[in-house]
Parts: C-alpha cells; structure tokens; sequence
C-alpha cells in the first residue's frame, strides 16, 4: 500500500474535547446504494454530532506517535480502539483526525451501522465489495455511491461482524488549499466538508483504500 494511504490520529495534549450530541430525529430514506447507519429497533436514522467546550484532563491512548508540520502531538489510534460495537465506536471516533499526505481533518458527523440493519452493506453478506466490512475493525470500507461520490466507513468491531461507521462529516485542520483544490470549492465555510462524499473527496481516496488499516502510519 502507498504510504500516502490515510490514518486516523488522536491529539495528545487537545485544546478542545468534543461532547457528543444527539441530532433530531428524521425519516430514513432508504437506499441500499448510499444510505448506511439505520439501527435495526428504529426506522429513523442514529446520528450523532459534536459541539467543542474547553478541555478538561484526558487518558493518554497507548498508541504510536506521528509527526505533522502543522498539527503536533498526535498518535496514531490503535487497533483495539476499533474492535468494539459499531454503536460504541460512534461516538469515540467524533473529534479524531484523518490524514492523508498534507490534509487533515477533524471528525464532527458519524453515522453507525449493523448487518442486521436493512440499509447496510454487510447485509448482502461477504462479497467482492463488501468483504472488507467483516474485516477486523479498524480498516476502511470505502465504496462509490450512484458511481459518484466516494464514501469512507470504519470498520467496527470483531472480524466477521460486518458493521461500520460511516464518516459523515468533517473539519478541515490542514492542508486547507489541497482540500478546496480537491473539492472544486474556493470556501473555508463548513459546507466544504459537510457529507460523506465530500469528505471522501477532500481526503482524495477510491475504492482502492478498501480494506486499508486506518492504524498503519501515512507519509
């Protein structure tokens, strides 16, 4: 794999830490192409967002550092952080970054799904495209929807389980110009990177991602 592969970084010494909100509830529009992240005791999509307050003391993970020109001090997630519950994992992936060569982006919109969900992919069971979704949690399952926009999922849990999280949404921390050249969009305003394709397409990854370890180092 390239080493320009992306990777999911936690800051060490944050200034801000991210509280989890609950979104209103919505209808689910139901598209077995694009939509992920139904539970499967509701018919409304489980969303959740963040909001910033000031720090407070935070665990150091056990984890591998990794050293960014413009963002310092972070490691590399570990293995383990993913390999639990779709639903857990949701809302413990808000305010952790991706990185991919000189972008960086901050978590801020996730959706979580399950096999046993009518809207995800692992219900079809293991295929070609969906093989890496029961893959170990921690390696990304990225498809194209209606063959336009590329969207990035975590892969959660234990191998096998098929579940994952969708990323929604994002902050951009770096690479801000690389980001507006990949988008098409002259903007820092956050509708630059509000939905999942748009992220997929800041980070500038295809489906060939599939099935990369989000806890192996980039460049």
């Amino acid at each position: 794999m390239s080493l320009s592969a992306p990777t999911l970084l936690v800051q060490m010494n944050p200034t801000h830490q991210f509280k989890p909100v609950a979104s209103k509830s919505r209808k689910t529009v139901r598209s077995s192409q694009c939509l992920e992240g139904r539970t499967s005791h509701s018919s409304k999509a489980v969303t959740v967002r963040t909001r910033t307050k000031p720090s407070r003391k935070q665990t150091r993970p056990q984890s591998s550092p990794v050293s960014l020109p413009c963002f310092r001090n972070t490691t590399i997630l570990p293995p383990e952080f993913f390999q639990i519950d779709a639903l857990d994992l949701a809302p413990r992936l808000l305010g952790k970054f991706l990185r991919r060569d000189d972008v960086v982006l901050q978590i801020t919109e996730v959706e979580a799904y399950r096999p046993n969900d009518s809207a995800c992919h692992g219900r079809f069971g293991v295929t070609a495209r969906t093989a890496p979704v029961f893959g170990p949690g921690g390696h990304a399952y990225v498809y194209l929807c209606y063959g336009l926009h590329t969207m990035l999922n975590v892969v959660a849990d234990k191998e096998g389980a098929g579940a994952a999280v969708l990323i929604r949404a994002c902050a951009p921390v770096c690479g801000l110009e690389t980001i507006q050249e990949r988008r098409g969009q002259q903007t820092e305003k956050p509708i630059l990177l509000t939905g999942p394709g748009k992220v997929g397409q800041a980070l500038g990854i295809t489906t060939e991602w599939s099935n990369h370890p989000l806890y192996t180092p980039g460049n």
